[in-house]
């Protein structure tokens, strides 16, 4: 009995045993497949930013150097860290733009970790004016065979604004530092928007180790160099035919990227184009001085008619919606504030002349005005920035198109007969109803009227209102 109670208790101890060791098993085979996966997730995690880096982000630069434009690439750069961009390219075909807007790509560039790289392409493209400043502060300047850079003399506009242009009459009296620069002819402030430009650029040049002579003399004469000359002035690094040529060309260069040396490792970057999104169309849309002119005419327009039919709601409506767009536009655009003034006076004399009518005085002197404010607004020396000979003869004519609809309905109403008050019941027929000697009641338009004649008349009689004195109508027998 005690040797069977002891197998037993033998084989209880076993059992425990074994069911334990099961469960201690199981218990290692989850935290082992758990500790797995958590490795495959951290290696996942860790590899992502590694393939995210291998990207060539490249940026279509592909007009005027405007608000826009400025929004798009400085957004983009933004957006662009190292651990997922490797560089950016700035394919760039620009005739110029606006200092401002040229200056905040430029400080977007030099404050970005990661290197930019300007690419004058495709071939015929240029980087004239606001282009030469941008592509002097990039890490790599670039460009494709045909294509040609500088010209990046400044424009003063009306109101103070400085416009990169690509035109200039200016004489160069010396190359190289900052001296006076230009003729006898210059003004003081001439030569102080000159002098600022010049050291702006070449401080550009020293960052990247450009030529900074060829950069004043492009600031002060508006030269201007092929691809092929601009290599041998150590304008620009390199000469690709596209992207990939590029990308290969400057794998391993050293280059300065916001502030620091830095190694490019280009050659296996996967190229991401990344084109201008809707929002920086639209902006772009509305910044457009056309647009920007008719916008501000369709709200002022609106107005006028929603004051003098209140109540339509639809013109006052449109009107208020375009003007604020354009005024938001004018905003971002270099204008001539006296041109505007003439723009709306212009406006204003031919809705006077309307209501007084002045025969054609004023509003001939608000289309006259109308017109030389528009030429004045829009500086004609802003590149990219003018507005149209076709806006403005298109509005004039229709400006006074409206004046002329506006006179026609004048005069028409004044030659058609009155309908209402005392005055539209002068020649109007009726009958007599009662009549007693010279006085009765006739009936005219429908109401009972008081009446004298100077004959007696029958119940029935046609009659004519020849005069009408209170209440008492003058008739006369038809």
């Amino acid at each position: 009995m005690m040797g069977q109670k002891l197998r037993s208790m033998l084989r209880l101890m076993l059992r425990l045993r074994a069911a334990t060791w099961l469960r201690t098993a199981t218990w290692l085979r989850t935290a082992t497949w758990l500790l797995a996966t958590l490795a495959l997730l951290a290696a996942a995690a860790f590899a992502a930013p590694a393939s995210a880096a291998k990207r060539a982000v490249v940026l279509d630069v592909n007009g005027v150097i405007g608000p826009a434009m400025a929004d798009y690439i400085v957004r983009e750069l933004k957006n662009a860290t190292p651990d997922d961009t490797g560089i950016v390219i700035l394919r760039m075909n620009t005739p110029g733009g606006l200092d401002t807007s040229m200056r905040q790509i430029v400080a977007a560039i030099l404050a970005s970790p990661v290197p930019v790289a300007t690419f004058v392409a495709p071939s015929g493209a240029r980087a004239a004016s606001a282009g030469t400043y941008i592509t002097y502060a990039s890490a790599i300047a670039a460009m494709a065979p045909g294509t040609n850079i500088g010209a990046a003399t400044p424009v003063q506009l009306g109101g103070g604004s400085i416009l990169p242009g690509g035109n200039s009459n200016q004489k160069q009296q010396g190359k190289g530092g900052g001296g006076q620069g230009g003729g006898q002819s210059e003004d003081t402030e001439t030569r102080k928007i000159v002098n600022d430009a010049v050291a702006y650029i070449k401080s550009l040049a020293a960052i990247n180790k450009h030529n900074a002579d060829w950069a004043a003399d492009a600031v002060r004469s508006a030269v201007s160099v092929p691809a092929t000359e601009a290599l041998s002035l150590h304008v620009i690094d390199v000469i690709a035919t596209d992207v990939p040529d590029l990308l290969r060309q400057i794998d391993g260069k050293t280059v300065t990227v916001n502030g620091k040396p830095q190694t490019l490792a280009t050659a296996g970057l996967t190229i991401a184009n990344d084109p201008p999104d809707w929002r920086t169309e639209l902006f772009g849309l509305i910044t457009n001085p056309d647009v920007a002119f008719i916008l501000m005419l369709i709200g002022i327009y609106g107005l006028i008619l929603e004051f003098f039919n209140p109540g339509a709601v639809a013109p006052g409506l449109i009107g208020a919606i375009s003007l604020l767009v354009a005024l938001y536009a004018l905003a971002f655009i270099p204008i001539n504030y006296a041109g505007a003034a003439l723009v709306i006076v212009g406006i204003a004399l031919m809705l006077a002349e309307i209501h007084i009518g002045a025969f054609g005085a004023l509003g001939v002197g608000g289309i006259v005005a109308f017109v030389i404010g528009a030429l004045m607004m829009f500086p004609a020396r802003g590149t990219g920035f003018t507005l149209s000979g076709a806006v403005i003869i298109g509005a004039a004519i229709a400006s006074a198109a409206l004046i002329l609809l506006a006179l026609a309905t004048l005069v028409r109403a004044r030659r058609r007969p009155v309908v209402t008050g005392s005055e539209a019941l002068i020649g109007a027929q009726g009958e007599a109803v009662s009549w007693d000697g010279d006085e009765g009641r006739v009936r005219v338009a429908g109401e009972i009227w008081r009446a004298r004649a100077d004959t007696p008349l029958t119940a029935g009689a046609s009659i004519r209102v020849v005069k009408r004195d209170g209440l008492v109508l003058r008739v006369q027998s038809m």
